[in-house]
């Protein structure tokens, strides 16, 4: 891979948190390590020092130790025992088993978003869309993998459900970090900037898909491998 495809990148940001009124301390927490992950801020494999992680959030372990829990859970954090915490990475065939998930849950977040969508949110959608329509190919594998989960975060917020918001997180966040370990978004130029057209479509009540053959047809040109998808039922 030649250096000249990408522009030069800044180096990763720094571990910041969010200002919110509506999350707890340790949603904060949460939100700002996974984001480190997905930027690469954190990378695969490194160990996470529990003290240091609390004093560049400038706050006390516990918090800290609380949040790397919660990323356990969901799969972006494994604890080997007498060693430590350490970011995680996927096999193959936990990728394979995310997705097999993915088309049974997605598929509902994009029905329930397509009744509940107002004018204002499917302009911010819409936005949301072109920017990786036209910016995906000047992005580094860790700002196209942080764009487009903010695309499927949208939709999944818009279903108006919170269980399956948290649970479509839960398999996917580890998903996303993955492609940046797999550096896998660099694949995603030579199959086409408008990956996520047809969820926006279908969110709009364009076109004759289903809402689980728009979810596959995205899988199949979002991954390099399309036939890694034959089990889910793409052809």
């Amino acid at each position: 891979m030649s250096a000249q495809q990408f522009p030069a990148q800044p180096g990763p940001p720094a571990l910041t948190l969010e200002p919110s009124e509506n999350t707890t301390l340790k949603e904060r927490i949460v939100q700002a390590l996974r984001d480190a992950v997905l930027t690469g801020r954190l990378k695969p494999g490194e160990r996470l020092n529990e003290s240091k992680l609390a004093r560049d959030l400038g706050m006390s372990r516990i918090p800290v130790r609380e949040a790397l829990q919660r990323l356990e859970e969901q799969g972006l954090v494994v604890n080997i025992q007498r060693r430590g915490m350490f970011v995680g990475s996927l096999s193959e065939e936990e990728v394979q088993k995310i997705n097999s998930l993915r088309v049974i849950l997605e598929p509902e977040a994009l029905t329930l978003a397509r009744t509940r969508i107002t004018p204002e949110q499917e302009k911010k959608l819409a936005e949301l869309v072109y920017r990786w329509e036209t910016q995906v190919a000047t992005l580094s594998p860790s700002g196209a993998a942080a764009l487009d989960l903010q695309i499927h975060r949208a939709i999944w917020t818009l279903s108006g459900n919170e269980f399956l918001v948290r649970v479509l997180t839960s398999i996917m966040v580890p998903l996303f970090a993955h492609r940046v370990i797999r550096k896998l978004n660099v694949e995603h130029q030579r199959w086409g900037n408008n990956t996520h057209v047809p969820l926006l479509k279908f969110i709009r009540g364009e076109g004759d898909l289903t809402a689980q053959q728009v979810v596959l047809e995205h899988l199949r040109f979002g991954w390099p491998e399309p036939e890694r998808f034959s089990s889910l039922g793409l052809r």
